[in-house]
């Protein structure tokens, strides 16, 4: 026998898919149909070029270049958004650090609420040649030879930038960690400290499988947003020295309206959505999302 469809709960449903297919997957396919199109924005008619753009993306060079900096930009944030993030949770969670966890977290979560535009701007002065604030503080203890233009640098102009994204993106990832390990059970900790349990093994014994669930989908925040990244190298370089802070991102906007290149561009943007894709089902995969217990 057929099964009914409930009436109700698919009434509540239907604004949200109807959100879902305007806004996010038509855009996709209509994003993927004009993959195979060579267009202007201002032109009413386009050019059916198969596949000609993605052949293109294969041989282009700068995408290679565009998506390793992507890469180092994920690395290097799983690295310190999650794995730091976390030991930066568990000592604010500390009972030595209670009293004043409260200040230290606005402390940390400060950063998250300005506008990237202002945070930029602020690191531009801080990575100054001349008088920026890295530099002073390097001759100040006598490491002037390490003094460099970290953004005209094309060797150290993706880690400036990453290392400005870091700082503001931190706290948010800690945040959710402190939530996760408020939830942790007290007396798990309590028989941990009656066996002589000390704090490192707490943490990696108790705090870390307890946070596992956190841990997997602040690694998948942080990665997709790294693949997505655009507004830190955008603002920061442009993109630049050449290509050498040049995200996936970047270069789809670059050569959509900086060089009027629409369908090459949006054959950037499926690469970008196919990547995302590919990561989201593999920690799904890794993690054993969905499986049944």
């Amino acid at each position: 026998m057929a099964r009914k469809i409930p009436l109700i709960p698919t009434l509540f449903l239907l604004p949200s898919l109807l959100f879902l297919s305007i806004f996010i997957y038509f855009p996709l396919v209509q994003n993927l149909y004009n993959s195979f199109f060579e267009f202007s924005v201002f032109s009413p008619t386009k050019e059916f070029v198969g596949f000609a753009s993605f052949q293109q993306l294969i041989q282009d060079k700068v995408i290679m270049a565009a998506f390793i900096n992507n890469v180092k930009y994920a690395v290097i944030s799983v690295l310190f958004q999650v794995f730091f993030a976390l030991i930066l949770a568990t000592i604010l969670e500390d009972k030595v650090f209670r009293r004043i966890a409260p200040a230290l977290r606005v402390i940390y979560f400060m950063p998250v609420m300005i506008s990237i535009s202002v945070i930029a701007l602020l690191f531009t002065f801080v990575y100054n040649p001349q008088m920026g604030l890295l530099n002073s503080f390097l001759e100040l203890i006598g490491l002037e030879n390490l003094a460099v233009p970290w953004l005209g640098n094309a060797t150290t102009a993706i880690y400036a930038v990453i290392a400005m994204s870091q700082w503001q993106s931190i706290g948010f990832i800690t945040m959710l960690f402190i939530v996760a390990i408020q939830k942790i059970p007290k007396e798990l900790y309590e028989a941990a400290d009656i066996d002589g349990a000390g704090k490192i093994r707490k943490f990696f014994n108790i705090t870390v499988p307890q946070v596992k669930e956190t841990m997997f989908v602040n690694v998948l925040i942080t990665v997709t947003g790294s693949i997505l990244v655009f507004n830190e190298p955008f603002i920061l370089t442009g993109g630049g020295p050449g290509f050498s802070s040049t995200t996936l991102s970047v270069l789809m906007y670059e050569q959509g309206f900086g060089k009027d290149n629409m369908g090459y561009a949006s054959a950037i943007a499926t690469l970008i959505f196919v990547l995302s894709a590919i990561f989201a089902l593999i920690q799904i995969r890794v993690s054993g999302t969905g499986k049944d217990d």
